[in-house]
Formats: structure tokens, sequence, C-alpha cells
């Protein structure tokens, strides 16, 4: 399981950070959810759709307001991407600074 925050850049929030840390399970049930889409016969779907699909099964999470922070999203289609079998599974765009 690839989960190097390094790819995100010096620029990520510490609070991403920080989030990602503390909730582990968040990030391998992403990693779940896409590979379940996969073999099902998605060749890409959008991380939108796998944050609602896993905040509406989801237990709980810690260190931040929400369950699953929208401003996360991007960070973890990111991290995602970086299975090898799940490279190029999401659009993403350039970031801004």
């Amino acid at each position: 399981m690839v989960e190097q925050l390094s790819i995100l850049g010096p620029d990520r929030s510490i609070g991403f950070a920080r989030f990602h840390r503390e909730n582990p399970h968040v990030y391998r049930l992403l990693v779940k959810l896409c590979r379940q889409a996969q073999r099902s016969g998605r060749d890409r779907w959008s991380i939108n759709g796998v944050f609602e699909v896993l905040r509406w099964s989801m237990m709980t999470t810690t260190g931040d307001d929400f369950k699953l922070n929208n401003d996360y999203r991007a960070d973890y289609a990111r991290l995602v991407m970086q299975e090898p079998d799940l490279a190029g599974f999401f659009e993403t765009r350039s970031r801004r600074v």
C-alpha cells in the first residue's frame, strides 16, 4: 500500500497530513472501493463519487469537524492513483499555487 504524502508537494495542508495519519482506514477504504469499481467494469470514476459512497457507508473519523472533508478529495485522488493498478483512475487538474 502506497501512502506517501511526498507526492502531494510541500505546500499541502497540515490538516490533510494530520487527518490522513489519524485515519489510515479512509485511504484503505477508498482503495478498496476503487478496486471494487474496477472489478465491476469501470475504467475510471470520480473521486467525488467515491467520497460520497464512503461518506454514507463509513463509521467515524478523528481530527476534523467533518467525517470526510471535501477539501481532501484531490489529495486522496492523487494518493490512490499511486497504487499501480489504480494509476489514471481519476482525472486530475493542475494544482493552483
